[in-house]
């Protein structure tokens, strides 16, 4: 009885939301993918991942999620344990080692990761909240998450160590530091880039480069993806060129068009309205998971939630910039429209955290 009734708390205007926004993902890599035949099966692998990551959206709602706050620690060994095995028998791509060879398709633990850390800094943010003005418990948490950051990076994987620290920035701001901690992080910041600068990869600065210096004669590389990204977006005007007929996407001229580039293609395809409804449709699921957030009965499954939603948003907003040329290529998928079976997995995890909350808001009148 009590599991039942805690069940009409379920936020199905959150799950309708993704569950489109998914659905869409699935349709515009089919598209995107332009008859590439070595990527054929990609739309059948998102699908299959989608239909598991719903399946794991329903479990974890069922949860508690004060659970994890108990597993965090060994959530935390499991996390560093995956991210330390990457380097010994990780598989290679694209100039990194990121990825598990699992059967025929890959697993990659930095992804997990992402929501893995939220819980476990949640634990620590809720459990130290009384003592987050002390400046040893801001640099604990900074230890906590810099482990795992710092083996992300070494991957190489710039982007998701920085996603890393976002997620951790957000979170302790959102515990209560004290002013003067919120100031020397953002020196910090300011300052990371100049610090970090010796030990990128060549591919890493040399698109930080083309990012401030681009050169428009260049044929190939950075800057020729992002133009062509930009001229994608500018072809498909108000209403777009149809479903399957952009002619930047089919002809191939776009690269990488399933994956970092995909909001590019969706705009050609479905123009600037269609571009702006997918927006304000992850807008709102990122409103859902703040509503949540306020609606929590205790911190920890507040900073769940509040977590999720810094995640989607940083991701969301970045790939976006990129592909406006906003931000530098960075590699970081569009939540839920991005092919990549982790990312979406990982993406639909969260939402499942934040079903548990939701779910467990207030006490069950019985």
């Amino acid at each position: 009885m009590r599991q039942t009734r805690i069940w009409r708390h379920f936020d199905i205007w959150l799950l309708a939301t993704v569950a489109v926004l998914t659905i869409a993902g699935v349709v515009m890599i089919r598209s995107a993918i332009a008859g590439n035949q070595a990527l054929v099966d990609s739309p059948s692998r998102q699908t299959l991942f989608a239909i598991v990551g719903f399946a794991v959206v329903l479990l974890t709602a069922s949860i508690d999620y004060r659970i994890w706050a108990t597993l965090s620690r060994p959530i935390y060994i499991l996390t560093v344990g995956l991210l330390g095995m990457i380097a010994a028998s990780g598989v290679a791509g694209f100039g990194s080692k990121r990825w598990f060879q699992v059967g025929t398709n890959t697993v990659q633990p930095s992804e997990l990761a992402k929501i893995f850390m939220i819980l476990v800094l949640a634990s620590y943010i809720a459990r130290n909240q009384h003592k987050l003005k002390q400046t040893g418990t801001v640099v604990r948490s900074l230890a906590l998450v810099g482990l795992p950051a710092l083996l992300v990076f070494i991957q190489p994987d710039l982007s998701t160590a920085i996603v890393l620290g976002v997620i951790w920035a957000a979170l302790i701001w959102a515990g209560g530091i004290r002013y003067r901690h919120i100031a020397t992080i953002v020196i910090i910041v300011l300052l990371l880039p100049f610090l970090a600068w010796p030990f990128l990869e060549p591919y890493q600065q040399a698109r930080v480069v083309t990012f401030l210096f681009p050169n428009p004669d260049e044929s190939y590389g950075e800057t020729y993806n992002v133009n062509q990204a930009i001229i994608t977006i500018g072809s498909g005007g108000w209403s777009g060129k149809g479903y399957g007929n952009g002619t930047q996407v089919q002809l191939r001229f776009l690269k990488v068009r399933h994956t970092d580039f995909i909001f590019s293609a969706m705009s050609e395809e479905f123009g600037f309205i269609g571009a702006s409804i997918f927006i304000l449709l992850f807008i709102f699921v990122i409103f859902r998971c703040l509503r949540a957030a306020r609606m929590a009965r205790d911190m920890f499954g507040a900073l769940i939630c509040y977590g999720v939603a810094i995640l989607l948003f940083f991701q969301g907003a970045f790939n976006i910039g990129v592909n406006l040329n906003i931000f530098p290529v960075s590699g970081l998928p569009l939540p839920f429209l991005s092919y990549g079976g982790s990312s979406l997995l990982t993406s639909l995890l969260g939402i499942g955290l934040v079903q548990s909350v939701i779910l467990r808001h207030k006490k069950i009148e019985l």
